[in-house]
């Protein structure tokens, strides 16, 4: 199929929770989006020319940018979609980074310690090069059981703020960015471990209506492309216009020259590009490749390192 020139191009695959996070947010903003199924391990030959090199699930693909981290992602989705919002301040970034972070950081022990055993040694050998560190199945069993604690402490947050928002959702009246990136983890470990959710949560009186409310949200409409037809698309797009570029950077960055992007926690692999614009928010490189030609690829700030080339 041919996706308008503005449709948002998922590149993704359907286990993926933060790749739920972003479904879900098409469907709070009723919109259509290409879906471009990606492999949950490399090697991604239809993915990684129009990445640079970034491995990491989702990005989003419009025309000839390509915004890498569900950050930026969200971020440029509620630029462009902006009614209904879904951020309504700082808080609700803060509270997407924690659920990226510190709430996931719980609920993978306890899935992998559980299914460990099953897992073929190929996902292995892909995550501990995504994360430069043993994928230790025996560690994950000795620590997912005491993890369930602190699993069912940051699903008590949750439960806490629903009582005192009043409204059935985290922030405001309705359904927003912090019940999504909140919901990943929820719905990431209910899909692994059927009943665990539950058991975690029991006496909890708000959390099971708010689930049943966000997963009642949906996907949007879901149309497919392949990842050829996605290179290709990008291959005859002209990158938009870039943001504006802060002259106050800190690192003093200036557009024009080469610098290398990276994630700080895991998946570092180094996208090289120049400098098209950095500010508080993003920064966005420019490069150039024989499968997709001249594209803008877009990284957030909060959680990336860049550094000169």
């Amino acid at each position: 199929m041919t996706a308008a020139a503005d449709q948002p191009i998922l590149h993704h695959f359907d286990t993926s929770p933060f790749s739920e996070k972003v479904r879900l947010l098409f469907g709070l903003k009723g919109l259509t989006w290409t879906s471009v199924e990606i492999p949950s391990l490399l090697p991604k030959p239809d993915y990684l020319p129009l990445t640079g090199g970034y491995r990491r699930t989702p990005s989003l693909q419009i025309g000839a940018d390509v915004y890498c981290d569900t950050q930026v992602i969200i971020a440029e989705i509620e630029r462009r979609w902006p009614e209904p919002r879904a951020v309504r301040g700082g808080l609700d970034w803060a509270v997407n980074l924690w659920a990226d972070r510190l709430f996931f950081g719980a609920t993978v022990p306890i899935i992998f310690g559980v299914i460990g055993d099953n897992v073929p040694e190929a996902f292995i050998k892909d995550r501990e090069a995504m994360s430069g560190r043993p994928f230790d199945i025996k560690a994950m069993k000795a620590a997912g059981e005491p993890l369930k604690g602190q699993w069912r402490t940051h699903a008590g947050w949750i439960e806490d703020q629903l009582a005192a928002s009043g409204t059935g959702w985290l922030n405001g009246a309705e359904p927003g960015l912090a019940d999504l990136a909140a919901w990943m983890n929820v719905w990431f470990l209910g899909g692994a471990l059927p009943g665990v959710v539950e058991t975690l949560t029991a006496g909890f009186e708000h959390f099971p209506a708010w689930s049943a409310r966000v997963r009642a949200i949906g996907h949007g409409t879901r149309e497919v492309m392949s990842g050829p037809d996605a290179l290709a698309l990008a291959k005859a797009a002209t990158p938009a216009p870039a943001p504006a570029h802060d002259a106050a950077d800190p690192l003093g960055l200036q557009p024009g020259a080469a610098v290398v992007v990276m994630a700080d926690d895991y998946g570092r692999d180094p996208v090289a590009g120049t400098l098209v614009a950095a500010n508080r928010e993003r920064v966005v490189l420019r490069r150039e490749d024989p499968a997709v030609g001249t594209v803008h690829v877009h990284f957030p700030r909060a959680g990336f390192i860049v550094v000169p080339g």
